[in-house]
């Protein structure tokens, strides 16, 4: 037995093993191939591959000018070159540096404690930018105050932790249908193949355009025309796109086919450590204002920066902004929680611990409650809300099964916090074809979809394709929740006007659906209480299996050996993700 074998056999027949499910750890739900040392690894690659919200977070929400006060001139309405202003712009960005990477901390570490979920969480993109340009606006020029719209956060927070408890969030869950559950699958691994195009947060492929949605670019930034799209001479000709495509993409693919260790930490690493000189065509610091600027803050490598303008400015006198603070409070819901509904039921899904009776994951009712707890904590810190992020699934395909992935990803974004020059210093193009990678790797549930009749296929479709193209993963189940009502409450309408008579031909395959959701409204934890159960927080699935003692679980006493199934039926492991693993 090799040092690694034996570490992860040690920890797996541990108490720790046992909380986190390891293989080998003997608990009746045990999660097939999770190991130790593995968890770890794909922890880092999540982070890695999370890293860059350190910085853009920190850029979107420093836009809204945060607690900065703008004089408002007639010459500089929006103190574009106010330099005072300019200056406390600039000490907000630094105060939400630490601030995403305090909170993505915190959320990610206890996401991974008590739900168990390989799922990191921080600041969500899309979000920020709703609060930083919708609510606030830029340099404050919305009609929200910065402090009015963190009050609203924390609001939704509690909130959110209230359905959570209650089970609201997850029979919202359980109650979508089976094609859309299976489709925001599909569409996130779109969203992320599509954020891996783009110039922000991946290669630099695509840019928006305006006779066309989209068009191609991959030029440098010396290679935009007036109408700020690349030309026709220099689109493709960015070397640092190359590099990422084929140091960070096709290297990674060549190590994952080879089962080579740690390959998207290689080649996110590998593409970083190539673009940080600054003499190179493809440095991420150029000879500019800018990035003199980031230069500046990378070559501090350790530095810790003390959050001084933004921490608790909750304001609760809403006399005069209770319209924007109701607003605000309503949007950040709904969106929020089909986002992260959404992402969680796909991640989950990723890890294979979904329950395919009630179509729950293990863990949704400590995930939701971190989850929300996160948000208000986040707004405490002067941050917009918090979410999973669909980037775990990095460390989903590294092999994570475990919640010890996930508080990897938060000691990793601790660690940060004194070292966030480095690693808000990962250039976007470094995890491009990581998301992309990933993607690929959430195609696979479009098989199980039903496409074999239109009221179930077309609905899934919608939300396939909508969430790539609004860059917005609750709009896309939105279409697809409102189209999949419309089609079969329709077809139910001709039903019984007809007598019966007058059906689609193949309504036999359509996939079943009930009002009567299964495993009920309630969570479980209420469940179990109603029934008087003394120890209601506990699973039921505990007594499946003998209970070790503390001791038995230590020395690996050879009378509880691992258990591969869940309920006493054969666990399915033959997934590619399993093998990497």
């Amino acid at each position: 037995m090799t040092v690694i074998q034996s570490i992860n056999h040690k920890v797996a027949r541990s108490v720790v093993g046992r909380w986190f499910r390891l293989d080998g750890s003997g608990h009746p739900k045990e999660r097939k191939g999770s190991l130790f040392l593995t968890e770890i690894r794909a922890g880092i690659a999540t982070f890695f591959a999370m890293a860059y919200i350190l910085a853009v977070n920190a850029s979107i929400l420093s836009d809204s000018g945060g607690t900065c006060v703008c004089p408002k001139t007639a010459d500089d309405p929006l103190c574009n070159v106010d330099e005072s202003y300019l200056l406390c712009v600039a000490e907000v960005r630094r105060d939400l540096v630490t601030a995403t990477a305090a909170i993505s901390s915190i959320a990610s570490f206890c996401m991974g404690l008590f739900a168990n979920l390989p799922v990191g969480l921080a600041p969500g993109l899309g979000l920020n930018a709703y609060f930083a340009y919708n609510v606030v606006g830029f340099h404050g020029s919305g009609s929200t105050p910065y402090a009015i719209a963190l009050t609203a956060t924390f609001v939704e927070g509690f909130v959110f932790f209230a359905l959570a408890l209650f089970g609201l969030r997850q029979w919202l869950a359980r109650a979508i249908p089976h094609s859309i559950k299976l489709a925001t699958s599909v569409g996130i691994g779109l969203f992320l193949t599509i954020i891996g195009f783009t110039y922000s947060e991946g290669l630099g492929i695509l840019q928006g355009a305006t006779s066309t949605p989209l068009v191609l670019a991959g030029c440098p930034q010396t290679g935009f025309g007036d109408d700020g799209l690349c030309t026709e001479a220099t689109k493709m000709r960015n070397p640092a796109m190359w590099v990422g495509i084929f140091a960070g993409g096709v290297l990674t693919v060549m190590l994952m086919m080879y089962r080579v260790k740690a390959a998207i930490i290689a080649g996110i690493l590998l593409v970083s450590i190539i673009s940080w000189p600054r003499t190179t065509a493809l440095t991420y610091f150029p000879y500019t204002t800018v990035g003199d600027d980031a230069f500046d803050f990378f070559r501090k490598v350790v530095d810790f920066h003390q959050i001084s303008r933004i921490l608790t400015v909750q304001e609760w006198n809403l006399s005069q902004h209770g319209a924007q603070f109701g607003l605000a409070l309503i949007t950040f819901l709904y969106v929020d929680i089909l986002d992260t509904t959404g992402t969680l039921y796909a991640m989950a899904n990723l890890a294979n611990v979904v329950d395919p009776e009630t179509g729950d994951f293990e863990g949704s009712t400590a995930a939701y409650m971190v989850d929300a707890l996160s948000i208000s904590i986040g707004s405490l810190f002067g941050s917009s809300p918090v979410t999973a992020f669909i980037e775990s699934g990095a460390g989903i395909a590294e092999g994570g099964r475990t919640g010890i992935t996930a508080m990897t990803v938060g000691v990793c974004f601790f660690i940060s916090i004194f070292f966030a020059p480095i690693f808000a210093s990962i250039p976007p193009w470094a995890t491009g074809s990581v998301l992309i990678l990933v993607g690929s790797m959430m195609m696979p549930a479009a098989v199980n979809i039903n496409w074999r009749y239109l009221g179930d296929a077309v609905p899934a479709f919608v939300t396939i394709v909508v969430m790539p193209f609004t860059y917005s993963i609750a709009y896309g189940l939105i279409a697809g929740i409102i189209l999949y009502i419309i089609i079969n409450t329709l077809v139910w309408l001709i039903e019984r006007a007809s007598g019966g008579r007058v059906v689609p031909p193949n309504k036999a395959d359509k996939d079943p659906w009930t009002w009567r959701i299964p495993g009920g409204a309630m969570p479980p934890w209420m469940t179990r209480a109603a029934r008087g159960k003394k120890d209601f927080w506990r699973d039921d699935s505990s007594y499946a299996a003998a209970e070790p003692t503390l001791a038995e679980v230590v020395r690996g006493d050879d009378k509880h050996s691992s258990s591969g199934s869940i309920q006493g039926k054969p666990v399915d492991v033959n997934t590619p993700n399993e093998k990497l693993a």
